[in-house]
């Protein structure tokens, strides 16, 4: 007697199209349901799953998951200069949402476990696990327990006549959202390697961007980017336009070497155009806005906040108490940002808001609102401790 349904997060990529026939041959189940979440992946990708999980799948399902993604992960982002190690997260950003929706389905459809495709290597499994532990239901993963290469991937996905984006001559693996589009891989696994031009979709290279640059203006309302040049712009729709726009001048391209949450150093390339910029202008505004102990502190909280979304542990207490916080402080990044893009750099040209801590008169050499005088008092106990020390 088989196993009954069993619910698979499905890309259409090599991984999750070979755990089609696994679940089946290996494990024994009767019936897979696989779920495709449409976090903003271009349209051909998302058709392309959708056509394929139609084909190889007992029953599929698309989510559009675009709007509670960005609402609910990427704003939550924006507010906490979200950034681990020195980039902008984005697959972090959407495992929980597509670990959610296939929780959802799962249930639905009286399933007792969920699959997906990750390796034992990477950081995916683990947010992927968390989430469905979460929910009490069994995790299923055949490439960590089969211990699979990509190569016998590819050779098991020609023996079952499943049609795959990966050969081994250019064996990348590429995860997108509407935030980041991430590549591995292949020879980009050696960090000495140089990556070729090919694996870059979102971004011209910054010597070939247009030698005239881009000026953007962002308007955010406590701290949400609302405004794009004056337009109000829903908030998908409003990455979609910077990615454009910013990714045509080269800007948000990053190869770096990454600590994975198992401790392994991984080889990373990502796409993240329009993040870029908007945490540009965010940490700017926050800058005119929050106090000098509000940004010492919160800088400790932002960091925090980022470690925990790397490791997709949107249910820890901890996270939801330093959201708590981030909104707390938010209350006053309402204001408006411009920027210039020009070959891969991003400049603010200035910034304004009605929150400003900000007096043009206070600081002026030639205002007389503060009378230079007071200072005095406050210069001689200035340091005194450390003039003392010095004199001894």
């Amino acid at each position: 007697m088989g196993k009954g349904t069993i619910v698979l997060a499905f890309s259409g990529g090599l991984d999750t199209s070979i755990c089609v026939p696994l679940l089946k041959e290996r494990y024994g189940y009767d019936r897979v349901v696989t779920v495709a979440v449409d976090v903003g992946q271009s349209e051909s990708d998302i058709r392309m799953a959708t056509e394929k999980g139609e084909r190889i799948a007992d029953c599929h399902v698309t989510v559009d998951a675009r709007d509670p993604f960005v609402e609910e992960h990427v704003f939550r982002a924006i507010r906490a200069n979200g950034s681990y190690e020195g980039y902008p997260m984005g697959t972090a950003l959407a495992r929980p949402v597509i670990a959610g929706e296939c929780v959802r389905i799962a249930r639905e459809e009286g399933a007792a476990a969920v699959a997906h495709g990750c390796t034992g290597k990477g950081n995916d499994q683990l947010r992927f696990d968390f989430m469905i532990r979460a929910s009490g239901l069994e995790v299923v993963a055949p490439i960590r327990e089969q211990n699979l290469t990509r190569e016998w991937e590819i050779d098991y996905a020609d023996e079952h006549g499943i049609p795959v984006p990966v050969r081994k001559e250019t064996p990348w693996s590429v995860d997108e959202n509407c935030w980041s589009r991430s590549i591995e891989g292949g020879r980009l696994e050696d960090p000495s390697y140089h990556p070729p031009e090919e694996i870059w979709h979102w971004t011209t290279a910054p010597e070939q961007a247009p030698d005239i640059p881009a000026e953007v203006s962002i308007s955010f309302e406590e701290g949400v980017p609302v405004a794009l040049d004056g337009r109000l712009t829903k908030g998908f729709d409003l990455i979609i336009a910077l990615n454009r726009l910013a990714g045509a001048h080269g800007v948000g391209r990053n190869d770096m070497v990454e600590d994975r949450v198992l401790g392994l150093k991984a080889r990373e390339c990502y796409e993240h155009p329009a993040a870029t910029v908007l945490l540009a202008a965010h940490r700017d505004l926050e800058r005119l806005v929050l106090t000098r102990s509000e940004l010492a502190f919160k800088a400790g909280v932002d960091e925090k906040w980022s470690e925990l979304a790397y490791m997709g542990l949107v249910y820890e207490p901890l996270y939801c108490a330093l959201n708590a916080f981030v909104d707390e402080t938010q209350t006053a990044v309402t204001g408006t940002v411009d920027l210039r893009l020009y070959k891969g750099c991003v400049r603010v040209l200035g910034r304004s808001s009605p929150n400003a801590l900000y007096s043009d008169d206070l600081v002026s050499f030639d205002s007389t609102s503060l009378d230079q005088c007071s200072a005095i008092g406050f210069s001689e106990f200035f340091g005194l401790q450390a003039r003392m020390r010095r004199r001894t």
